[in-house]
């Protein structure tokens, strides 16, 4: 079990998603956390450690592991945006330049409203002392993007990531026909990028119908499925349960559902 520390702390109110991963002889979870004293509007990012996947897990210091830099990402100021973008991270595994490498939703400090969404990232030299750098996903098409995974198929990256219609700038949803809310992806030759949204939209829908998709293994087959969790039912209700495997097709580098009905 693993939940908000005890009053008063950084991660007091909320614990959110992040990932795990095997390095360095233990197991690491980086998640996103808020406090009471900021009624959860500021998100920062904790680390906690175990000797097995199944815990106990146990904060690394006090678990704050990454907090705001304004040189590249906003800072919440009432009535702009609705909270503080710095959650969702994505670490990964292996070194890269000799550095382990963190992805995470954040937003820029400048430009519209909705164009502002980035892909933030950190560095570490040892998944303990982290720095912000600057967005490998500058941005210009969304508010946000949720949720990110990256990882490497066939010596080409991938990023997905999840949002609604409402939070794409005008130009994203003109040129999309109004836009969908769902998981879609950003791809790009080297994991710090330079990154492009992918053609078209990879799983949407209006209403959202389902929500912060994964690319996994399919544990029989090998080959590479989505799995969400499901938004919105047929009666516009809440569902919040986990999909069944949904089969992709990865073409010339574009992935898409591997049953094209699925994306009606």
């Amino acid at each position: 079990m693993f939940g908000p520390s005890a009053s008063p702390a950084w991660d007091d109110y909320t614990t959110w998603t992040g990932s795990v991963i095997q390095a360095e002889g233990r197991y690491h979870l980086f998640y996103t956390g808020t406090c009471r004293a900021e009624n959860g509007l500021r998100q920062r990012i904790g680390h906690a450690t175990a000797a097995s996947i199944d815990g106990p897990w146990t904060r690394v210091g006090t678990g704050l592991a990454l907090d705001l830099d304004e040189r590249y990402y906003e800072e919440h100021a009432e009535g702009r945006w609705h909270d503080r973008a710095l959650r969702d991270p994505w670490v990964l595994a292996e070194k890269i330049d000799g550095m382990y490498h963190m992805f995470y939703t954040a937003r820029r400090n400048d430009g519209p409203l909705y164009e502002r969404g980035v892909i933030g990232h950190a560095v570490s030299p040892d998944l303990v002392r982290w720095e912000a750098t600057a967005p490998v996903y500058a941005g210009g098409h969304y508010g946000q993007l949720e949720v990110p995974q990256v990882f490497e198929r066939d010596g080409r990256w991938f990023c997905t990531f999840c949002n609604i219609r409402d939070h794409w700038s005008e130009a994203q949803r003109a040129a999309h026909g109004g836009g969908v809310s769902g998981t879609h992806y950003l791809v790009a030759d080297h994991p710090l990028g330079p990154w492009r949204p992918a053609p078209g939209f990879l799983d949407g829908a209006v209403p959202c119908r389902r929500y912060a998709g994964k690319v996994l293994p399919d544990p029989v087959t090998g080959a590479d499925c989505l799995m969400a969790f499901l938004d919105s039912g047929a009666d516009g209700n809440f569902i919040g349960q986990i999909s069944d495997p949904i089969p992709l097709r990865l073409e010339d580098g574009r992935y898409t559902l591997a049953d094209f009905a699925d994306q009606k």
